[in-house]
């Protein structure tokens, strides 16, 4: 089993990714393998919202100027995603919302990509507004279908200077518990496929609820 960990923070070797390293290194001792994803710093593209992930399938992005569809190939193929970022005004950096954006609907648009796979998402924030970061996470993989790992605390990790988190040893904490809970809901969802059919998901019906004014 693979997890794949994302790290939206452009200040490399920061305090996000100090909290992905400290929750991967601890996966490895279960015996699973890890890999961190260096997206923060990097010029990335957003959505569109141009609708071609929906016609080619393929499980790219249309939008080719950056790495995003290198990073989506790991992610699909990983059986957990990780993601950190650092807390920007209360949310995500730049880089992740383009990757939660961009990621989301190709993975909607390919009959749910990553359903099933387990999701977990960790912030780093200098005081306040962790949670509204983690949220927005979360966010993506509630609507992906993806199972959510939880720690014995939100996921957050405080500090400021590089390093700073390290001293944070309750947020250390939380981030171990996360690696535990993850892997071993990683490890039931693996020994479950063989016993436990998937659900049987219904996508058929769509509805907005703006209508055009009926015809007098």
């Amino acid at each position: 089993m693979k997890v794949v960990a994302v790290n939206g923070s452009p200040r490399k070797g920061g305090n996000t990714g100090t909290l992905l390293k400290r929750v991967c290194d601890r996966l490895e001792t279960h015996g699973i393998e890890t890999e961190i994803i260096q997206i923060g710093g990097e010029l990335l593209s957003g959505c569109t919202a141009c609708g071609a992930c929906f016609k080619t399938k393929n499980n790219r992005c249309i939008i080719y100027n950056d790495p995003m569809n290198e990073w989506m190939e790991k992610i699909f193929e990983a059986d957990g995603l990780l993601l950190g970022s650092p807390t920007y005004f209360s949310d995500v950096s730049m880089e992740m919302k383009a990757l939660i954006d961009r990621l989301g609907y190709v993975a909607i648009a390919n009959d749910q990509a990553l359903a099933n796979k387990v999701g977990a998402a960790v912030t780093a924030v200098r005081r306040a507004g962790g949670q509204h970061t983690l949220d927005t996470m979360n966010h993506l993989f509630s609507i992906l279908q993806m199972p959510i790992a939880t720690s014995s605390y939100w996921n957050i990790g405080y500090g400021a200077a590089k390093g700073e988190s390290e001293q944070d040893t309750e947020g250390m904490q939380t981030m171990d518990n996360l690696a535990e809970n993850m892997a071993w809901l990683m490890k039931c969802i693996e020994a479950g496929k063989d016993t436990v059919p998937l659900p049987n998901i219904d996508r058929s019906k769509m509805m907005n609820f703006i209508r055009p004014e009926a015809e007098s």
